[in-house]
């Protein structure tokens, strides 16, 4: 069986070249991500068909950030789907929202805390409060916790200091800008491989261009969760 900790990004143009991709890897990789990126490429079919007819779980990541009946009525349209995550900006009053809409469905609901492309330089471009982007990852996390995120998304450099507030018990933390040993950092700044990643308390990583930009994607794939495998 494959191991479910590995999420891959399917951050290609659209559906067909994402759906083409899903075959090359194979039975490699059983959890796809599917962003704003692939969304006006046939994003939510593809995710429709990967999940009913392909066996596949799917995280949705829309970062929805709306006045709260707007996000209600959002997630309660994509709850219909039966997928498996959903990522909405951690503002308290976006996830209790997200988590109306939800409601009486499985889908779970992941709070952005801040984007891993993002350092300090940036928040305060932003006019974002002052304090290390460490603290302000854990502040935000606990805080989504209340308001009743299923999980956050968080870079893994913050995965342990998340997994130890008391509210992350039983809550998933899910880590993109994982990067294996020797890849490449794109855009991602704050990033860790695979293994250290889960580790610190990670429930699932994310890793998007090592694999679907390899010469060999799903034997990238096997590679990253055999490292999963020695844990």
């Amino acid at each position: 069986m494959p191991d479910d900790r590995l999420i891959v990004a399917l951050d290609v143009p659209d559906a067909l070249q994402g759906l083409q991709l899903t075959q090359t890897i194979g039975d490699a990789v059983s959890f796809y991500k599917i962003g704003l990126g692939m969304l006006t490429g046939g994003g939510l079919a593809l995710a429709n068909e990967l999940k009913q007819e392909h066996g596949k779980r799917i995280f949705l990541d829309m970062k929805l950030f709306d006045i709260g009946a707007t996000v209600e009525a959002a997630v309660r349209g994509l709850a219909q789907f039966d997928l498996d995550f959903l990522t909405v900006h951690g503002d308290p009053y976006v996830v209790q929202a997200a988590k109306q809409g939800a409601a009486g469905k499985s889908l779970r609901i992941l709070g952005v805390t801040i984007l891993t492309s993002l350092d300090r330089g940036d928040l305060d471009s932003a006019l974002i409060k002052p304090g290390t982007i460490r603290d302000l990852v854990q502040e935000r996390a606990g805080r989504a916790f209340e308001a009743g995120a299923d999980g956050v998304i968080a870079s893994p450099q913050e995965a342990a200091l998340i997994r130890a507030l008391p509210e992350s018990a039983g809550r998933l933390i899910v880590t993109p800008g994982v990067r294996p040993a020797g890849a490449a950092l794109g855009d991602q700044k704050r990033v860790a491989t695979p293994a250290s990643a889960i580790s610190d308390g990670a429930d699932h990583i994310v890793v998007g261009r090592p694999v679907w930009q390899a010469a060999d994607p799903r034997a990238a794939a096997q590679a990253i969760a055999g490292e999963l495998a020695q844990l």
